[in-house]
């Protein structure tokens, strides 16, 4: 059989690009609205790791801690099989809120970092001027902090890209468990592999070539105003 029949019989057969398709849509639908909310719920976790009152602060650190250090897939199968098991809520949403809290305890954690690295110098120097509390840390403290969370922020969205693997383990049909099936009825495991692999590795390329275009959007507007 000659590669061109076995990229025939994976990808085209019997409609295999459209059962591809549609588990490519089901992996990025769960990690965009993961994220979505993962940095959301992460923002607000960091505000509470940032008050002066103990329990807030203790409540924010054992949440970070106990998130970051349990395996999304435990996470994943507790909620699912376990805590959510009798609700009615579907495998799709247990997923998306799984992978959320996952990503807003490493959020939060990059956040509460980057607050730690930013020059404080700059947010004091705002207020000595008049400005606000609030516009001080608006204008002058948040770009720090985005800009330094930013390399770490784009790793952890390609991570999550990656962890949305298991999510099969839950009877979703993602790119992952399409793959694994295509790759059983073709009898063609490696090359019906590598090309999930390079769907896998696409889409963390176009995470990469998003936030490269902003940064050249960003350096085109500053050098607008030089």
């Amino acid at each position: 059989m000659t590669l061109a029949d076995k990229l025939y019989k994976i990808l085209i057969q019997g409609g295999s690009w459209k059962t591809i398709l549609t588990g490519l849509k089901t992996t990025i639908l769960i990690s965009v609205a993961a994220l979505i909310l993962g940095t959301l719920l992460g923002a607000f976790v960091c505000l509470l790791h940032t008050r002066k009152n103990p329990i807030l602060r203790g409540i924010a650190s054992v949440y970070i801690a106990v998130l970051r250090g349990t395996p999304v897939l435990m996470l994943l199968l507790l909620l699912y099989y376990v805590v959510l098991a009798r609700t009615g809520i579907g495998p799709l949403t247990v997923a998306v809120f799984a992978f959320a809290m996952n990503v807003s305890a490493h959020v939060a954690e990059l956040l509460r970092s980057s607050l730690d690295a930013a020059d404080k110098g700059q947010n004091d120097a705002a207020r000595t001027l008049g400005f606000s509390a609030w516009d001080a840390f608006r204008l002058v403290t948040l770009p720090q902090v985005l800009h330094i969370a930013k390399p770490v922020y784009q790793s952890t969205i390609v991570n999550l890209i990656q962890w949305t693997s298991v999510v099969g383990y839950v009877t979703i049909t993602d790119l992952t468990r399409v793959i694994n099936n295509t790759a059983a009825r073709t009898m063609q495991p490696f090359l019906t592999i590598s090309i999930g692999m390079l769907l896998y590795l696409s889409l963390s390329y176009l995470v990469y070539g998003i936030f490269a275009l902003t940064d050249r959007k960003k350096e085109v507007r500053s050098n607008e105003f030089d």
